[in-house]
């Protein structure tokens, strides 16, 4: 089969400058209609990768994420959110981008460019093989993400990926390709756009499952979430309260003493 960038073909749309308001954020609007039905269709392959991911992390092992650019940032967000959301630690799922840290805000030229740097910066984490690592790339053709999961490949760890073009570099090097087809984007060549959408709704359903399997949600609650500002202190107080039945002056002192919503359950029901 040969590799097309559909993410690179002209857009179903021309002369957007000619457009009014309306018709700009209608038209991207119908664009992004189609990004979950792409996914949809990709779920056989997401279900695997997850299987996968779990089975390492309940034995000791870690999550990375490696990309550039949009798919760099996207990585990274979905990474810094599990230890607030599930009370995980900060070194359970990592976000990796080409450039560091600057490159989160500022783009790095060349970054993605390096065959070699990639697998430099899982190396800085002991990457070994009780982790999985997914790289992210919409081309899948970015060469810092396609070296590092072929270094991964070489040293027994598994590999995955999530991108937007079909039967790329990057899916032909990955071990369990996740490959959510949107087509051309609205501004030709932005992948930013469907792309990034369609990535941030993969992230978000493998961090989300392989979490409720991890036992981080009790029900369709996070129980085991950092309870860092008066919003979460709040959410965490009607939990007990319809958990447990009990008015909120005797939730709040719970949550007082237990820092936790799920210490606070289990400290109750065993008469603590």
């Amino acid at each position: 089969m040969t590799f097309t960038k559909t993410t690179e073909q002209d857009s179903n749309y021309n002369h957007l400058e000619k457009m009014t308001i309306n018709e700009l954020l209608t038209n991207m609007n119908n664009e992004d209609k189609s990004v979950p039905l792409a996914v949809e269709k990709a779920i056989p392959q997401i279900e695997i990768l997850v299987e996968h991911i779990v089975t390492k992390l309940k034995k000791g092992g870690r999550l990375f994420y490696i990309g550039a650019g949009t798919s760099g940032r996207l990585g990274i967000l979905d990474a810094s959110e599990c230890p607030p959301t599930f009370g995980v630690s900060h070194d359970l799922v990592i976000g990796l981008i080409a450039g560091g840290d600057t490159a989160i805000r500022k783009a790095v030229e060349f970054a993605e460019d390096s065959t070699s740097q990639g697998w430099k910066d899982l190396e800085s984490y002991d990457i070994n093989s009780n982790d999985v690592v997914i790289g992210i790339a919409a081309s899948g053709t970015t060469p810092y993400v396609i070296s590092a999961l072929e270094k991964c490949n070489s040293n027994n760890i598994i590999t995955g990926c999530i991108t937007c073009n079909q039967n790329s570099p990057l899916s032909n090097v990955s071990q369990y390709p996740i490959e959510v087809i949107v087509g051309p984007e609205f501004v030709t060549g932005s992948s930013r756009m469907k792309a990034g959408t369609a990535q941030k709704l993969v992230l978000n359903m493998i961090s989300t499952s392989t979490m409720i399997k991890l036992n981080k949600v009790k029900g369709n609650k996070m129980v085991d979430m950092q309870l860092s500002n008066n919003k979460l202190v709040d959410r965490g107080i009607k939990m007990l309260i319809k958990e447990l039945n009990i008015d909120k002056t005797e939730a709040e002192l719970l949550l007082e003493q237990h820092k936790n919503v799920r210490s606070a359950i289990q400290s109750f029901k065993n008469g603590n």
